[in-house]
C-alpha cells in the first residue's frame, strides 16, 4: 500500500503522523511510505532521517495526499482544515484526530467527498480505553497546570498567584474536572507544582484511584452541579478534562459561574475539541491561545500537544503504529472486521457517517457500522 504523510498546516501544529521508526515498520511490511519534505522538522526529525527509515519525500501536500490518486492510506495528526478539504476525495482512507463532534463541516466535507474516515478518538478497547487518545491526553493533562500558572501570573492577566511552595502564604486552588487520564495526569502536575489540588468525577472508582495514586493529597469528590459550582467560586485555576468518547464535552461551568469566581482566575480546557465544557469556550491557537470572560482567562487551545511536538510524535507513533500496519495490510475493510476497537475508529465510510453519537452531535442521521462492515 501507498502511505501519505502530509505536512500539518494547523496553526502552530507541529507534530507529524509518524516517527523513522513508523516508517521502518511499514516498509519491513512491504508498504511505501510518502512524507512531505519538512514535515518532520517541528518535531526535530529531518527529511534525511525518514529517507534512511526507506521513506520517500515528496515536494508538497498534493503529493503527500495523493490528489492524483496515488496515494491509498493518508496519515494524519489533526484534522483536515478548510485548506485541505480539497485534497480529499473517494477511495481513501484516511486515519487521523477528527473530532467531528465538534466540527460539522468537516462531517459534511468528509461524506461528501466519500472519504473513508478512521479517527483516533473514538477506536476503544473492550475495557472502554481509548488507547489512541489516551498518549495525548496525557500530554495535554500535564501541560494544563503549566499554561495555567503561567497565565496566572499578573503580567499575564491573573491573580498574581503562585501554584505553591511558600511558607505561610495558602496554595493555588486548582480544581480539575474529569478524572481520566487527561484529569489524572494534570492532578499530578499541579499536585508537584505545590497547589491544592481538587478533583471532580461521577466515576467513584477513579476518584477511589486518585486516593491511592496521590496518598490522599488530592482532594476526591463527587462531581455534581453544586460541588462544581462550590469549587470553582473558590478556585484559582479550573481545569476542564471531561470526554464522552465520540460525543460533544457537556458544558459544565456556565457564564453565570465564571462571573462569580475570584477575579484573575484561569480556566483551561483541555476538552476543547469537543466542544468544550465550559459555556464559553471557543478554540484558540498557540498564536493567541487566551481570552477573557468576565474578569477570568479562558485558555482553549485545541492541540496542546503541538507545543511539545517531539514528545508528543514519538508518544502517538507508538500508539498509532500498530493499527496504521493493519489497515496498510489488510486494507481498512478487513482490518475492521478483524479488530473490533479499530472499527470503531470508523466514523465515514462512502457518504455514511458510521459513529452514532457523532450523528447526535451534528444532527445527521448514521447508519450501524455492521451494515458498513458487511
Amino acid at each position: 500500500m501507498k502511505v501519505g504523510v502530509p505536512k500539518e498546516v494547523k496553526n502552530h501544529e507541529y507534530r507529524v503522523a509518524i516517527t523513522p521508526i513508523g516508517v521502518h515498520e511499514l516498509v519491513a511490511h512491504g508498504h511505501e511510505v510518502f512524507i512531505e519534505t519538512g514535515a518532520g522538522v517541528g518535531s526535530s526529525i529531518s527529511d534525511d532521517e525518514y529517507v534512511g527509515a526507506g521513506a520517500q519525500i515528496v515536494p508538497d501536500a498534493d503529493a503527500a495526499w495523493g490528489t492524483d490518486g496515488s496515494i491509498d492510506l493518508v496519515l494524519k495528526v489533526k484534522e483536515p482544515v478548510s485548506e485541505e478539504y480539497h485534497r480529499m476525495r473517494e477511495g481513501l482512507t484516511l486515519f487521523t484526530y477528527l473530532h467531528l463532534a465538534a466540527d460539522k463541516p468537516l462531517t459534511e466535507e468528509l461524506l461528501k467527498r466519500k472519504v473513508t474516515g478512521i479517527a483516533y478518538e473514538t477506536v476503544q478497547l473492550p475495557s472502554g480505553g481509548l488507547p489512541l487518545l489516551y498518549p495525548m491526553s496525557e500530554v495535554a493533562g500535564c501541560l494544563a497546570p503549566q499554561v495555567g500558572a503561567y497565565s496566572l501570573l499578573k503580567a499575564q492577566g491573573g491573580r498574581g498567584t503562585l501554584m505553591g511552595g511558600v511558607g505561610g502564604v495558602a496554595n493555588a486552588k486548582v480544581v480539575i474536572i474529569g478524572a481520566g487520564v487527561s484529569g489524572q495526569n494534570a492532578a499530578n502536575i499541579a499536585l508537584g507544582m505545590g497547589a491544592d489540588v481538587t478533583l471532580l468525577d461521577t466515576d467513584l472508582d477513579k476518584l477511589r484511584m486518585s486516593f491511592w495514586r496521590y496518598n490522599n493529597q488530592v482532594h476526591g469528590l463527587a462531581s455534581s452541579k453544586l460541588a462544581i459550582e462550590q469549587q470553582v467560586m473558590e478556585a484559582d485555576m479550573v481545569i476542564g478534562a471531561v470526554l464522552i468518547p465520540g460525543a460533544k464535552a457537556p458544558k459544565l461551568v456556565t457564564n453565570d459561574l465564571v462571573s462569580r469566581m475570584k477575579p484573575g482566575s484561569v480556566l483551561v480546557d483541555i476538552a476543547v475539541d469537543q466542544g468544550g465544557c465550559f459555556e464559553d469556550t471557543h478554540a484558540t491557537t498557540h498564536a493567541d491561545p487566551t481570552y477573557t470572560v468576565h474578569n477570568s482567562t479562558f485558555y482553549c487551545v485545541a492541540n496542546m500537544p503541538g507545543a511539545v511536538p517531539n514528545t508528543s510524535t514519538y508518544a502517538l507513533t507508538n500508539a498509532t503504529m500498530p493499527y496504521a500496519v493493519a489497515l496498510a495490510n489488510k486494507g481498512w475493510a478487513q482490518a475492521c472486521r478483524d479488530d473490533h476497537s479499530l472499527a470503531l475508529g470508523l466514523n465515514t465510510h462512502a457518504g455514511l457517517l458510521t459513529n452514532g453519537p457523532v450523528g447526535e452531535a451534528v444532527e445527521i442521521d448514521a447508519v450501524s457500522l455492521d451494515s458498513v462492515l458487511a
